[in-house]
């Protein structure tokens, strides 16, 4: 399937080291695993975590839900193995963090021809490459890594990180690829979360990173098309064809004019609501 055909309103990030955990995994309501073999695990546990993850994807059926790992860096001492240790597995994703250029994404390519690749945008530089990074021929998507890109810019508050979400997001589009939003920490507060999630789905991101399974229902209830959404997009269809059938080039639904424009939103509408049910029949 290709990325763009299948929803990303969740990415649970799962530790790569917790066996109890990735066996979990496998039942939760979530669009994207990322599989973490990175910050979530320690230097001395790397090896060991990538086996155990290993196996776990060899041996469990994870269903619909897509499959990305998060490697080391290949300039560490870990990145390589991981690459070694994931080839043939048949990934929906493997992501690599810290990108700060399209040379990052191309030895990575070079390196596993057989996955899909994502960057994680977490440094200015990677920001302010976000153009070149999304049209490597070989990239499905990004993964806003906010912590660490706020960390790097010395700023608190979501607020000093619009403009690095916007551009991200812009070149993600420009491009045809998937965008989802970065992680929000304070995973016990359902509300902040919900309003973050809003915040990120009218900006244009795809989905929401989360860190901890009680994130999943908001945003995959956020970044989906709720009923009445469903039922506008049918009605301005329904008006714009039969206008076109009498010779009109716009209707009016519910008082507002509808172009084009408007019906290919509200198609895309539609099969994103059509995705999502059959990833809900699949699961």
């Amino acid at each position: 399937m290709d990325q763009r055909d299948r929803p990303f309103r969740s990415m649970l990030y799962i530790p790569g080291a917790k066996e109890r955990a990735l066996e979990k995994a496998a039942g939760l309501a979530t669009d994207a695993i990322i599989f973490d073999l990175e910050d979530a695990v320690a230097p001395e546990t790397k090896a060991e975590a990538r086996n155990t993850l290993a196996a776990a994807l060899r041996e469990t059926d994870y269903g619909p839900r897509a499959r990305i790992v998060r490697i080391n860096a290949l300039d560490t001492d870990w990145g390589a193995d991981d690459v070694a240790a994931l080839a043939g597995l048949g990934l929906e994703g493997v992501l690599l963090p810290k990108v700060n250029d399209a040379r990052d994404v191309e030895v990575l390519a070079a390196a596993m021809p057989d996955a899909p690749l994502w960057a994680m945008m977490e440094t200015p530089l990677g920001v302010l490459n976000a153009d070149e990074v999304a049209a490597h021929p070989r990239l499905a998507g990004f993964v806003m890594g906010t912590n660490d890109l706020a960390k790097e810019l010395g700023s608190s508050g979501r607020a000093a990180l619009a403009t690095a979400l916007q551009t991200c997001l812009l070149a993600a589009r420009a491009h045809g690829r998937v965008a989802v939003d970065g992680v929000y920490n304070a995973f016990r507060d359902a509300e902040g979360l919900r309003a973050e999630c809003r915040e990120g789905r009218d900006l244009g991101f795809d989905g929401k990173t989360l860190i901890h399974p009680d994130q999943l229902a908001v945003a995959n209830e956020v970044f989906a098309p709720d009923a009445a959404a469903v039922e506008v997009a049918r009605r301005r269809i329904a008006a714009f064809e039969a206008a076109q059938a009498a010779g009109e080039g716009v209707a009016v639904v519910d008082g507002a004019i509808v172009e084009n424009l408007h019906v290919e939103t509200a198609r895309r509408t539609l099969a994103r609501a059509e995705m999502i049910e059959k990833l809900k029949g699949d699961a």
